[in-house]
């Protein structure tokens, strides 16, 4: 279920926890809110932040090391080949819409509809959304929903720090005394900031496409993707409506079929 945490990107995750660590140890020792209420006896709000830097760090590790959903069997291995049998198949009527099973050229395991083999992972993933270099894995059908909230958690932290630092910068006479004053604040503001904006956009992008049941391959690659190329402009065959796609994303647990939804104007129910 779990990558080796000593694997592939162990850098890029220990920059990550340094980082996080580094810039939340400058809010604490400069002179800012979280350091006059910790001096003041008020550890609520001090708590509540390291709590919650904790959380995304152990979130970011849950993403970064969790199976996205990888395609290790051949679905013709199993009883149901695509969620439906052989009988059935052959009654899904043909459509314009209607596709033939891809079988992926590294794996060379046939790939469930919405999956895409990742260069990087060496693996095909059900429901690939992405390979994210920062978490150094791919998003896909089982860490996506994990992927989100991490953002959302994320984005809460730097908000928060971004206030905090602002919060301790102190007066003086000159700019020059200024920058020596604040400087390292500052170097950690700036960078908090370009952080706060860069996640902002990424939850803001996941949120819209979760709301249309699509994925970010899926919406940069349209005309490159099989299963879409017969799809008008408009025409999104997964989406169910916004509240139910939302729903589906972050209640609804377990593999979905995929060909089902997408076949669904064919089902005579």
């Amino acid at each position: 279920m779990f990558k080796n945490v000593f694997g592939s990107g162990f850098l890029v995750r220990t920059a990550h926890v340094i980082l996080t660590w580094v810039i939340t140890l400058i809010l604490f020792l400069h002179d800012t809110d979280l350091r006059k209420q910790e001096e003041s006896g008020e550890l609520l709000k001090p708590v509540i932040f390291v709590l919650l830097v904790l959380v995304s760090v152990l979130l970011y590790f849950g993403v970064s090391l969790m199976d996205p959903g990888f395609v290790l069997s051949d679905p013709r291995d199993v009883q149901f080949t695509l969620g439906v049998t052989e009988e059935q198949q052959g009654m899904i009527p043909h459509t314009p819409k209607s596709l033939r099973l891809r079988r992926c050229g590294h794996c060379l395991l046939e790939q469930p509809m919405r999956s895409k083999h990742c260069q990087t992972c060496q693996h095909c993933v059900r429901r690939y959304d992405h390979h994210c270099p920062w978490i150094e894995n791919c998003v896909g059908e089982r860490n996506h929903r994990w992927f989100v909230l991490y953002l959302a958690v994320q984005l809460i932290v730097l908000v928060w720090g971004f206030h905090m630092a602002w919060s301790g910068f102190t007066h003086a006479s000159t700019w020059q005394l200024w920058l020596r004053t604040n400087g390292v604040l500052l170097g950690a503001a700036t960078f908090v900031a370009v952080l706060s904006l860069t996640v902002l956009l990424l939850l803001g992008s996941h949120l819209y496409l979760v709301s249309l049941n699509t994925t970010t391959w899926e919406f940069m690659s349209r005309s490159r993707i099989s299963y879409l190329k017969h799809c008008g402009a408009d025409e999104n065959p997964f989406d169910r409506g916004t509240l139910h796609n939302l729903w589906s994303f972050f209640c609804v647990w377990g593999t979905v079929v995929w060909e089902k939804v997408y076949f669904r104007e064919d089902d005579p129910m």
